[in-house]
């Protein structure tokens, strides 16, 4: 959801291997991007550099930054990748604050509505999700689509851990 690099979403605690990739879990991926966000703010000193390493890597921002002998990204010369990113953020945001400003009127009856979920939690590994699924009165399907980042038909929980798996209530 976020778009993390595997090295950078373990270094954020996001669990990447071949059963899961949390990269995909909406609420730990969220949640470490808001802290490398609130990282690079610390570090950066401005959203519009921290927005910029989130594209292009903190290093890459340190080493334009020093390249260029600026210290604000509005003096930066950066590829247009990361240049369109940051634009692309700042438009997002201002249509959040004021989506009637920018022409969006959104009817309640045209969202789609959220999925009733229940918890279960797995203290052991799950050799076949399936099965699991039918077991707890769902499907594969299901399990999949609340659980994105169920990245195979089995899940290695290791021992001691215990892990929470979506379903529709």
């Amino acid at each position: 959801f976020w778009q993390f690099m595997k090295g950078t979403a373990s270094q954020y605690g996001l669990t990447v291997s071949k059963e899961v990739d949390e990269r995909y879990h909406v609420e730990k991926a969220t949640r470490a991007a808001c802290d490398y966000l609130l990282e690079s703010k610390e570090e950066f000193g401005s959203w519009a550099l921290a927005a910029a390493s989130y594209n292009m890597g903190k290093a890459g921002v340190r080493r334009e930054l020093e390249e260029q002998g600026v210290e604000a990204y509005w003096d930066l010369h950066l590829n247009s990748e990361t240049a369109r990113y940051v634009y692309r953020l700042l438009a997002i945001k201002a249509i959040f604050e004021d989506p009637s400003s920018f022409g969006f009127s959104i009817e309640p009856d045209a969202l789609y509505a959220p999925y009733a979920t229940r918890t279960v939690w797995a203290a052991a590994s799950i050799e076949d999700l399936a099965q699991f699924a039918r077991e707890e009165g769902s499907d594969l399907k299901a399990l999949k689509i609340l659980n994105p980042w169920l990245r195979s038909n089995r899940l290695i929980v290791a021992e001691g851990d215990s892990v929470g798996i979506e379903f529709p209530t």
